[in-house]
């Protein structure tokens, strides 16, 4: 049995990176669902949007507000 006492509680400032790698992995979702149509709109094949979709919650763009280089 874990003791809940061992577990670092998650700081204040944590929240809003947890918040855009929640909304990155269902952006990611709805990219993988977009039909050819759409795909070609934004210029992405169907092997891009399924790699991309892919990547791990916590890889995100350096062009997101909070990400660690």
């Amino acid at each position: 049995m874990t003791s809940l006492s061992r577990t670092r509680p998650v700081s204040i400032g944590a929240l809003p990176r947890i918040k855009d790698a929640l909304v990155l992995a269902r952006s990611r979702r709805a990219l993988a669902d977009l039909d050819a149509a759409a795909l070609e709109d934004v210029g992405l094949g169907r092997a891009e949007a399924l790699r991309e979709a892919r990547r791990p919650i916590w890889d995100m763009p350096c062009g997101w507000p909070r990400c660690r280089k």
